[in-house]
């Protein structure tokens, strides 16, 4: 697995690079080489951020963990890979190749054969500002509001994150 690791307002030590090799090795038997591990540390006033992406053929895995100390942020958020892949286990098995996940997960992961989609709704896309966007997502309430972007005419997607602020999905159509 290729790991790359970045600071955000902080220098990464090599201490902190050698632990998240020792904890995404766990991963990395999922995966095997030709995975890419992201991993980038932020420093906060009054924690310290850790979110590690992982991508291999065509899936994403992304985590997001908080702690006072980057070295617990970085293995809550190994814990929480390793939880999405327990919970999406046949799904991923179908994605990557075969390796036996028996190993790594024990009996007591919960088998999701079929999602429970128990609703689907049209939407009317007219063009829109990203501003206007925001605002109606505001006004009805919801996390996320899908809109034609009047700049470009892509379709596109705002949401709230979770430490505060927007953010904008656009489609990269080659």
């Amino acid at each position: 697995m290729k790991i790359t690791t970045i600071g955000r307002k902080c220098t990464i030590r090599d201490s902190f690079k050698d632990h998240a090799e020792r904890k995404l090795s766990k991963i990395d038997r999922f995966f095997g080489d030709s995975a890419e591990a992201k991993i980038t540390a932020t420093v906060e006033k009054t924690c310290q951020i850790v979110e590690i992406t992982v991508i291999n053929n065509g899936m994403v895995f992304r985590t997001q963990e908080q702690a006072e100390n980057m070295n617990d942020a970085l293995d809550l958020c190994v814990d929480s890979l390793i939880r999405q892949i327990r919970k999406n286990k046949t799904r991923i098995e179908k994605k990557i190749r075969d390796v036996s996940f028996d190993d790594f997960i024990d009996d007591t992961t919960v088998e999701e054969d079929e999602f429970n989609l128990v609703r689907t709704k049209t939407v009317d896309l007219r063009p829109e500002s990203v501003e206007e966007a925001i605002l109606k997502m505001n006004l009805v309430g919801h996390k996320f509001y899908m809109f034609l972007n009047a700049d470009n005419g892509k379709v596109c997607v705002v949401y709230v994150r979770n430490n505060g602020g927007y953010g904008l999905i656009e489609p990269d159509i080659d």
